[in-house]
């Protein structure tokens, strides 16, 4: 997929290099870095990790898609709701859910259902249903292929690299458009991430995005390589133990489409949709965490007054930087703080175990005694924590990423309420709880470093 956008955008071949030159300044300048993505296992997928994302029109679409995915081990996890913040889709993040398939293969899919609903208009929303009731976004085969990977369990080799040839036909550009010149002039009125799904044969790729380990340097030197970036850097502000997600963008290119007519023919035109991203993540954080992310985030944009664009981006990075002093600046702090996950890991330093665990019970290793007890390893060298990585997308970020680069100046107010029951009823499926995810896989690191310690003393 990543070769296929290179093809049909070559500026985010160009992302793709500086992002690997900053990665490997970041890397020689920092070794705690370089030693703390290596104890995570993260140092060997940094340089392949990518996170795309797809827009879908029909809750059949999104079934389908989600079997897809799940052909590659990708699961939905999370519930996002974009509409509060002006943009009319309700969508999850098709990941792999352990750490292990995590570090082999680090994708991402953030997948958005179109919320017609939305669409004040009765005749137009009438008009953009039947243009999705007609298009076909699957290929037979791949189709096939899913069925048969369902009822056999998996499928061969032969058949997974037709299952990825196939698959990718599903997410390539189509510049000839199944809608006329003037419907989607109306949709796109209506608002543009509405034109991008219903005007088009397909949901194609509109970005994808490498992970960085320094995205201030990133975004300062993108101007310099010929790529325009948007004037904000979504997320926390930067810090010394970076948390969930910072990106950051190249704004969308104008692309030449040809709208079919009454004629059978097409017309000319242009559209704006497909972009490059670049995202620095960091530790997942509780629910605790989360909630003062949140509280110190709505902070600074209240005070700022508005949307945070490029006229307004050097007082608002000074209000997050203000209100962010509230969130503590080390691994240490938000682990006992509780605002952060992270993997417990035995350190073998001769520290004598026989004394260090004798409050410890593995299989009651959340007890305050048990707490106290793992905090005094930690102290003592006898037990490492380490940054679990945060997964997963925030509405807000990925609501101005998307809205910057649609060219959509106004924003849009929806009121309907979106709902979760309904989501998952269009998927097929419920939602992973992705907090609950990071908290099992803190928990079983736990267990395994108390084994670990145990089978020491």
């Amino acid at each position: 997929m990543s070769e296929m956008y290179k093809k049909e955008v070559p500026l985010y071949g160009d992302l793709i290099d500086l992002v690997s030159d900053v990665n490997t300044e970041t890397l020689a300048q920092h070794p705690e870095i370089r030693q703390q993505l290596e104890h995570s296992g993260e140092l060997d997928r940094l340089n392949m990790e990518r996170h795309g994302a797809i827009r879908l029109g029909t809750a059949a679409e999104l079934s389908m898609m989600r079997r897809l995915f799940a052909v590659m081990g990708m699961y939905p996890v999370g519930y996002y709701d974009l509409a509060p913040a002006g943009v009319p889709v309700h969508s999850t993040a098709f990941r792999a859910i352990e750490t292990e398939s995590l570090n082999r293969s680090p994708f991402r899919v953030f997948t958005s259902l179109l919320r017609l609903d939305l669409i004040a208009d009765e005749q137009l929303r009438q008009e953009a249903r039947a243009a999705l009731d007609q298009r076909q976004i699957f290929t037979d085969n791949v189709i096939d292929l899913i069925e048969r990977c369902e009822q056999q369990g998996g499928l061969t080799k032969d058949e997974s690299q037709q299952f990825v040839k196939e698959a990718l036909e599903t997410f390539r550009w189509h510049d000839n458009t199944p809608v006329s010149k003037t419907l989607y002039q109306s949709l796109l009125a209506q608002h543009g991430l509405i034109a991008d799904v219903v005007g088009f044969k397909g949901p194609h790729i509109n970005h994808l995005t490498p992970r960085t380990l320094d995205i201030d340097t990133v975004q300062a030197r993108m101007q310099g390589k010929g790529i325009a970036p948007k004037a904000i850097i979504e997320g926390p502000p930067k810090r010394d133990c970076p948390i969930l997600l910072r990106q950051t963008s190249f704004k969308a290119l104008e692309e030449a489409v040809s709208f079919q007519n009454a004629e059978g023919g097409y017309d000319t035109g242009h559209h704006s949709a497909r972009f490059g991203e670049i995202e620095q993540r960091g530790v997942a954080l509780t629910p605790k965490g989360r909630a003062l992310y949140d509280k110190l985030l709505n902070q600074a944009r209240e005070q700022l007054g508005g949307t945070p664009n490029e006229h307004n981006a050097a007082k608002y990075y000074q209000l997050l930087d203000s209100a962010f002093e509230a969130f503590p600046d080390d691994y240490q702090a938000l682990h006992d703080e509780g605002l952060a996950y992270f993997y417990y890991r035995a350190v073998d330093d001769g520290v004598d175990m026989s004394t260090a665990i004798s409050d410890l019970d593995t299989s009651a290793s959340q007890t305050e005694t048990a707490k106290q007890a793992i905090a005094d390893l930690i102290e003592q060298g006898a037990v490492r924590i380490d940054p679990i990585v945060y997964e997963d997308f925030l509405p807000v970020s990925a609501a101005g990423i998307f809205q910057s680069n649609l060219h959509d100046e106004k924003q849009s107010d929806y009121q309907g309420l979106s709902n979760q029951q309904e989501f998952e009823q269009a998927l097929g499926a419920a939602v992973y709880d992705e907090l609950a995810l990071y908290q099992r896989l803190q928990s079983q690191s736990l267990e395994l470093c108390l084994l670990a310690l145990d089978s020491k003393a």
